[in-house]
Formats: structure tokens, C-alpha cells, sequence
């Protein structure tokens, strides 16, 4: 059992972090306790966006300094693994095509038109969100829990919900997956990363969680309509989209508590 969650470690950081670590062999042994670990790449990523944050105002950084490092800390930690998730979806859906076709689009390796147009307004906004919390950071600790929870809803629908292929990493690892374990660590991730979300900035804390529970909703109706099912980009647009979603009602609470 050790040995299993230790194995499931290993392959979560070496799949969704960018982090050195040892390899190790993708077997049912090894994955089928991976998914319970993915928020805890959340947790390093929120760490290290507080961190920043704190060190910025220490060294009296720019705005728009602090808010450059914030926006490439994630892709630094991750790869930039869910950021192909959102480029890929954003693809697909900006397709008008049928199923098939967006199925297509999703695993096709080239990046297109739209791609391009969304990852950079993404970007960018993100860019103007960090440097506004920057400025009013009266809400900033929602950093520390937006990341994981983000990961815990992504993770969680890779065991709750239908895959809408035989292929790919989230048929991967939903077919080795402990479903019902897993499922049961997910919510709990969840569950505390929302009273902790709201414990630390109350009204906006639960305004976060509130928004990120819509949109969760919102997601997976959307990707059984235009997909039937879930793959693994349309995780990472799920958990790419809720990290954005935090870092808003972040702004939001900063300003308001200004």
C-alpha cells in the first residue's frame, strides 16, 4: 500500500509538475492512487505565488514585475501542462465542427488561429489580475488554496465522469484509477480547500468556491454536449479556467476591502 501511494507521488508530480524527480514505470500499481495526489502540485504553486507575492513587496517590485514572475511561476512549476488543455479545447471549440471534429482537434499536436487568440487574452488577463492584487492584496490568500482546488475539481472528474474516448491520458488513468477511493480523496480536497478558502477571506472566500462550483457545473454539461464526455485537455481548460476564476475574486476582494 506504501509502496503504491509512494508510486502514485511519483507519477503525479512527473506527469503534471515539471519538477526533477525519478522516473518511474506507469503501471496500474503505480497510477491507481496518482489522481489523489494532483492538488499537491496545486499546493507548491500556491505556496510559491504567496511566496512571490510576499518577496515582491519586500523588494518593492514593480506591479507589473510581480505580475510577470506570477503569471510564469505556474508554467515554470507545471510545463504548462493544463495551458495545452485550454489551447487545444479553445481549438475545438471554436471549430463549429461536429463531434468527430472536435475529438480530432483536440489530439491534433498543431496549435491554431484561435489557440493563439485565447491563450494570449488569457494570459494577459491574467497578467492585469496579479498586478490589481498586487496593489489591493487585501484577498492574496486565496492563492494558496485556488490552485489545489482547481486541481482537485480537474482530478475529480477524470474518476466521476464518462470519458468521451478509449484513448488518451484521462482513459488512462480513469481505467486504472481506485474510481471510488480516489472520488472519495477528491471531495475531500475539495471540502477543505473550500472552508479554508473561506476561512481566510470569508465572503470572497466563499464567492471563489461558489464561482468555481458554477462553472464545474457549467463544464462538465458542456463537455458531454460537444464532446460526450471528458478528455484530458478538457481537464486542464477545467482546472486552467478555476485557477482564473480564483485569482478574479481575489481582485475583487482586494478592492473591496481596500
Amino acid at each position: 500500500m506504501i509502496g503504491e501511494l509512494f508510486g502514485g507521488l511519483l507519477v503525479a508530480f512527473g506527469l503534471y509538475s515539471a519538477l526533477p524527480l525519478p522516473q518511474i514505470e506507469w503501471k496500474r500499481s503505480t497510477m491507481r492512487y496518482a489522481l489523489g495526489f494532483l492538488p499537491l502540485v496545486g499546493v507548491l504553486v500556491g505556496a510559491c505565488e504567496y511566496g512571490w507575492l510576499l518577496l515582491a513587496g519586500k523588494l518593492a517590485l514593480s506591479s507589473l514585475l510581480y505580475a510577470a514572475g506570477a503569471v510564469l511561476i505556474p508554467v515554470v512549476i507545471t510545463g504548462g501542462i493544463h495551458l495545452d488543455g485550454f489551447v487545444d479545447t479553445c481549438d475545438a471549440l471554436c471549430s463549429y465542427g461536429d463531434r468527430e471534429k472536435r475529438l480530432e482537434i483536440l489530439k491534433d499536436p498543431h496549435v491554431g488561429a484561435f489557440a493563439i487568440l485565447w491563450i494570449g487574452a488569457l494570459l494577459v488577463a491574467q497578467l492585469g489580475l496579479f498586478a490589481q492584487v498586487y496593489e489591493t492584496p487585501a484577498s492574496a490568500k486565496l492563492l494558496l488554496f485556488g490552485y489545489a482546488g482547481a486541481r482537485a475539481l480537474g482530478g475529480g472528474m477524470i474518476v466521476t465522469q464518462t470519458c468521451a474516448k478509449n484513448s488518451g491520458l484521462a482513459h488512462l488513468f480513469a481505467d486504472n484509477a481506485d474510481k471510488k477511493r480516489v472520488s472519495r480523496v477528491m471531495l475531500v480536497w475539495e471540502l477543505a480547500l473550500a472552508v479554508l478558502a473561506i476561512c481566510a477571506a470569508h465572503g470572497i472566500g466563499t464567492l471563489a468556491v461558489a464561482a468555481c462550483a458554477v462553472f464545474y457545473v457549467f463544464h462538465v454539461r458542456m463537455c458531454r454536449k460537444n464532446f460526450g464526455g471528458i478528455t484530458g485537455d478538457l481537464c486542464g481548460m477545467c482546472i486552467t479556467v478555476c485557477e482564473t476564476v480564483t485569482l478574479l475574486c481575489a481582485v475583487i476582494g482586494g478592492i473591496a476591502l481596500r
